[in-house]
């Protein structure tokens, strides 16, 4: 499908990098564009294969009925000047991981996962159980990895674990796997789409061409989800935090059809919506009869993937979580509500006029917030509101310090922002990895 075509690929980056050095070995005349420089080596390595680099914020210039095909970043709104040209031209639009999938050999296996929350966890832990089973596996998609970058690594007996966004599934139109899962639906991303039923209906896609022999992996405490996936055609296993459902917790412990798994105690990541995650995993290297000692074996060390509700240390008896990817209140509403015990709440960055009422009725547990950032007021006036403790302070160093001095036995303290972390940090990863050496530098 994608052979001796004319190709614009709309931003570089590494999934515009990938694909364009995949299709560069199929006789393709291709352009990639960006707004900005992108890495000297990379640029090189493909005017060495003959692409066409182009720096420009008016891509749609270069754009005419000559073109067969726009790939696009998955970041790129669809009503991107260029896109909307594209489509005027009755021209397929379409992302790097579609690509990617029409040249994958159709025997391998993809199990593929989505969700407004817990894709990274529960790919990153599928992932590892299949790879600690001895099973061919790869890991891609949204976690980091371009689907383009594994198709000559991809054999017969080949498993892709495939972290699929909502942004990338807006350009699918073949793509299929043998297992999706859908973890959870909430209203994120709607700046991205015109309205939530958008947004659920782009979720929908991962589901894409599924039959009777496919599996779909779905949350049945998330009525959303059920309602989504009622008329899908796949085969469907449910799991469940609360009730009766193939794969499910009770005594303790995570069931998978009546058989025990692992207990509770046993599984050093915590929290309901981990075990929402652990579930999806047990369900799907089930499917490739992995056995309950490689997955318990796995859980029992498992400390999360890194920024996500991701364990620190334990230091005098206090529990530190960096959650520094929580860049929105419903991230940081699954956070607080993972934590039983007394908690230590930090929260700041951007100011996005976003609000902080949806917290309310979340907060039982958390005895003492912390504000910093361009938010450190507005969550102030919120915890007055709420009649909870907070102190205002103007850097995540500072607030780290406070909550250290604050915090006693059995307490937590939780980084979980629910802001973007632009005012004070390049990105989420800066954020929490200063949060953690702060936390380290009290055990010196």
């Amino acid at each position: 499908m994608y052979k001796s075509k004319k190709i614009l690929i709309l931003g570089m980056a590494r999934s515009g990098f990938e694909v364009a050095k995949l299709l560069s070995k199929y006789d393709n005349e291709i352009t990639i564009t960006d707004m900005k420089e992108q890495d000297p080596l990379n640029v090189k390595i493909l005017k060495e294969l003959g692409v066409n680099y182009v720096i420009t914020d008016e891509p749609e210039k270069l754009l005419d009925n000559s073109f067969d095909v726009l790939v696009k970043n998955p970041g790129i709104r669809r009503d991107h000047k260029c896109v909307l040209k594209a489509r005027a031209l009755d021209m397929d639009v379409v992302n790097e991981v579609e690509v990617a999938y029409s040249f994958l050999n159709k025997n391998a296996k993809i199990i593929a996962i989505t969700g407004s929350n817990g894709k990274t966890t529960t790919t990153t832990m599928i992932f590892n159980i299949l790879k600690q089973a001895g099973l061919d596996v790869l890991l891609g998609g949204n976690i980091g990895y371009p689907v383009s970058s594994l198709v000559p690594k991809v054999k017969d007996n080949s498993i892709l674990v495939l972290e699929i966004s909502d942004h990338q599934l807006v350009d699918m139109h073949d793509f299929k796997s043998n297992i999706s899962i859908l973890t959870n639906l909430y209203q994120v991303h709607l700046d991205f789409h015109e309205s939530y039923a958008v947004y659920k209906n782009m979720k929908k896609k991962i589901f894409n061409k599924h039959t009777a022999d496919d599996l779909a992996i779905l949350n049945k405490n998330n009525i959303d989800v059920l309602n989504l996936t009622e008329d899908i055609n796949s085969n469907k296993l449910y799991f469940s935090s609360t009730e009766e459902a193939d794969c499910m917790i009770k005594n303790d412990a995570i069931y998978y059809k009546g058989e025990e798994i692992i207990k509770l105690k046993d599984i050093k990541l915590k929290g309901v919506h981990n075990y929402e995650n652990i579930m999806c995993a047990i369900m799907a290297v089930k499917e490739f009869n992995v056995s309950n000692e490689i997955i318990f074996n796995y859980l029992n060390k498992f400390g999360g993937v890194e920024h996500r509700i991701e364990y620190v240390d334990t230091i005098d008896g206090v529990e530190y979580y960096n959650d520094s990817k929580a860049t929105n209140v419903d991230s940081t509403i699954i956070a607080v509500d993972s934590f039983k015990n007394p908690t230590i709440l930090l929260l700041g960055g951007l100011d996005r006029g976003h609000s902080f009422e949806p917290l309310k009725g979340h907060l039982d547990n958390v005895k003492l917030i912390i504000s910093y950032g361009e938010t450190k007021n507005r969550i102030k006036e919120f915890a007055d509101s709420e009649n909870i403790k907070c102190i205002v302070v103007d850097t995540l160093v500072e607030a780290t310090h406070e909550a250290i001095k604050n915090a006693k036995e059995n307490y937590t303290v939780l980084l979980s922002p629910a802001c973007a972390s632009w005012d004070q940090y390049k990105c989420f990863e800066d954020r929490g990895e200063e949060f953690k050496k702060e936390v380290f530098r009290i055990k010196k």
